[in-house]
């Protein structure tokens, strides 16, 4: 009898461990049953996208569904448009046609493996004899020899304030991603965007797109914008520091460390840009040498100014908004929401600056919450994730940054025992590497848990 392996969420982690198993295992006899809420294969909320300002945040000669194929995405990209550089950042929307593409190549060429697309919602997951069973919401049911957990991102919660009732109206946009949900901003009146990162920069310049012309104020804790790639010829190759792998393990060490090796590579000509890059292979290891106190220290006094730096916007995005800065449509600000409550047709917020005791008011159409995904699962409404929560299959990490699991996806249970059935693979993974949300970790990621489940049987 032929094994099957559900995968649960079409994503960039759903297809890119389906296109793993399918291409490197597709002579065994196995199903893979990929499940998705929505026809809408490969896209997730990250290339389901049309907007023509929301473009990758990687540039094109690193995007490629295949580690030991990495122009692979490139030479799709130039099919479209042979000007396209190995540095260039191209729409989002392309790079979902991308997954699309190859996921459909790798089950017409897959040999003895077939690839079964379930369109539905899982809403419980039981362990049945070696496998599971899954629960759909139409009340179909599905069994299992292993099971993949593909979920992505999930939307930010609301804000936790008193809201009178704010957050339960029409002028809240709590998901930003959802679709329509900005169809009714007013294109003339102000709006706040709560949040400063990268899902802020993609609401600023889809409204700008759609023709706002009013004014928007965005607020963020340390109000810190995105910082800009830069445009490059050619990819650099990049070293991490030696003194950052044999240094003590420690957050002030990790920041003095970074520090000085910015300061000796300006010295020669480099940019800061290069030295995080540079960080990118070795992060997970850093991370997991660190203390569950010096996590938290990390996560208390440096995340604001990591993220920043880290996950930084295309050029031209940083350009236009730019422009809206010093046109005065946009405006940032840094501070702590205190208060929401309805005024008319409006809402007013109350908001004290960072460093000041005094309280500010601001009033307008419409809150944005931009604040990004949301990765405290107990915070989550998904009914999945709360049964597995509750039957202790699935466990937090003790800082809340996402799901436990072992080096190799395996999910960790309420007794810290590694599932033999169930995995995880995706952003949640950043409890155990940190760094697990762009593509060049996530296809890592994707790839090994590929080899792992071909490997059980």
């Amino acid at each position: 009898m032929n094994k099957k392996i559900a995968i649960i969420g079409a994503g960039f982690s759903g297809t890119a461990t389906t296109v793993h198993l399918l291409r490197r295992h597709g002579h065994a006899p196995f199903e893979v049953i990929l499940i998705n809420r929505h026809a809408n294969l490969a896209r997730g909320v990250a290339y389901g996208t049309h907007s023509p300002w929301h473009l990758l945040n990687v540039p094109a000669g690193r995007m490629s569904l295949f580690p030991d194929r990495e122009h692979d995405f490139l030479e799709f990209a130039r099919n479209t448009d042979g000007s396209i550089t190995a540095s260039d950042f191209v729409r989002r929307s392309l790079y979902g046609e991308y997954l699309h593409t190859r996921l459909d190549q790798a089950a017409a060429a897959a040999g003895q493996a077939r690839l079964n697309v379930v369109t539905g919602e899982v809403i419980a997951l039981r362990l049945d004899r070696d496998g599971a069973v899954l629960d759909l919401s139409d009340g179909g049911t599905l069994y299992a020899d292993r099971v993949v957990l593909a979920v992505g991102h999930y939307p930010p919660i609301d804000p936790p304030v008193p809201d009178h009732g704010v957050l339960a109206g029409t002028n809240y946009v709590r998901d930003p991603w959802a679709p329509g949900a900005l169809d009714h901003i007013p294109l003339h009146q102000p709006v706040l965007l709560l949040g400063t990162g990268l899902t802020m920069v993609d609401v600023a310049l889809d409204l700008d797109q759609r023709g706002y012309r009013g004014t928007l104020m965005a607020l963020s804790r340390h109000g810190l914008l995105p910082q800009a790639h830069r445009t490059l010829r050619e990819m650099p190759q990049l070293e991490p520091p030696a003194e950052l792998l044999a240094g003590a393990a420690s957050a002030r060490a990790y920041l003095h460390t970074v520090r000085a090796a910015v300061a000796a590579s300006a010295q020669h000509g480099r940019d800061w840009r290069d030295v995080i890059g540079a960080l990118r292979p070795v992060t997970p290891a850093l991370w997991q040498t660190l203390t569950k106190n010096e996590r938290r220290r990390f996560l208390r006094h440096l995340q604001a100014y990591w993220d920043s730096h880290r996950h930084r916007t295309a050029p031209i995005s940083a350009q236009r908004l730019t422009q809206l800065l010093a046109q005065g449509m946009l405006t940032v600000d840094a501070g702590r929401l205190l208060e929401l409550r309805p005024v008319a047709d409006d809402i007013q917020v109350d908001w004290q600056p960072r460093g000041k005791s005094r309280t500010e008011h601001w009033r307008g159409a419409a809150l944005i919450n931009c604040t990004g995904p949301e990765s405290r699962l107990r915070c989550l409404a998904d009914p999945l994730i709360r049964g597995m929560l509750a039957g202790g299959l699935l466990t937090a990490d003790a800082l809340e940054l996402g799901v436990a699991a072992d080096a190799e996806g395996a999910l960790l249970d309420n007794a810290g025992q590694p599932s033999c059935v169930v995995y995880y693979t995706g952003p949640l993974l950043r409890a155990r590497d940190w760094e697990c949300t762009a593509v060049p970790e996530l296809r890592l990621a994707a790839l090994r848990l590929a080899d792992r489940l071909a490997g059980t049987w």
